[in-house]
């Protein structure tokens, strides 16, 4: 099983083919609106303005799993993101990472490339990289910024 073969559901609960960025380099991010590192959206949204046409894309997944800091409702977390940071990539729906419950993409994503505390998600804003063949480059734990990111986007776009 690849990372193309899960099925998603964005902030609408709407399905969404992860087939549907076959091609494209990826950022998924689990994110929350409380966090020490939410202002990471900007950078975020900066790499997006920067690489989209080139055929990048960030998937944005929020995470209440640490210390409840994306208490709202898919809606509320949208209109924070969008108001706050400009943000204009895709908001999925909130999900765990971690544990039983945790949602099967992130389960994927851990066992292609673990972290520090082996396939847990360390925190809040923990990145996974993909190149456009669907293979999972990278990890990133929550305090590399998006900046730090940019050299690695733009070589494998």
């Amino acid at each position: 099983m690849g990372i193309y073969d899960f099925v998603v559901k964005d902030a609408k609960g709407n399905n969404v083919s992860m087939a549907e960025y076959k091609g494209k380099v990826l950022l998924i991010v689990n994110t929350a609106t409380g966090c020490g590192f939410t202002p990471q959206y900007d950078g975020l949204q900066d790499l997006y303005e920067k690489y989209n046409s080139q055929g990048f894309e960030i998937l944005d997944f929020p995470c209440n799993q640490f210390a409840n800091q994306a208490p709202g409702t898919e809606e509320e977390i949208a209109s924070f993101c969008q108001s706050r940071y400009g943000i204009t990539f895709r908001l999925f729906s909130k999900i765990n990472v971690n544990g039983d419950d945790a949602e099967p993409l992130y389960r994927y994503l851990k066992e292609q490339k673990k972290g520090v505390l082996g396939n847990n998600i360390k925190w809040n804003f923990t990145k996974f990289l993909v190149d456009r063949e669907g293979n999972v480059i990278e990890r990133f734990g929550p305090t590399v910024t998006p900046e730090a990111i940019d050299p690695k986007i733009k070589e494998l776009l």
